[in-house]
């Protein structure tokens, strides 16, 4: 299960590519990782992990 703080961060980005209409396209916790992958866009042009010290970085 992804931690209080990967599950906030996570909340927030979600929120700020609603805002910015960027429809999430996938949402996926690695239990071997222990991160939160977040890919959006109309191409799938974005994409995020969210690391279990809240840390999230861009992947390009």
């Amino acid at each position: 299960m992804p931690t209080q703080k990967q599950s906030n961060t996570a909340i927030f980005l979600c929120q700020l590519l609603s805002n910015l209409y960027q429809p999430i396209q996938v949402f996926r916790y690695d239990q071997n990782l222990k991160t939160l992958y977040i890919q959006a866009g109309l191409d799938y042009e974005i994409a995020v992990i969210i690391n279990q010290n809240e840390n999230w970085t861009f992947v390009l």
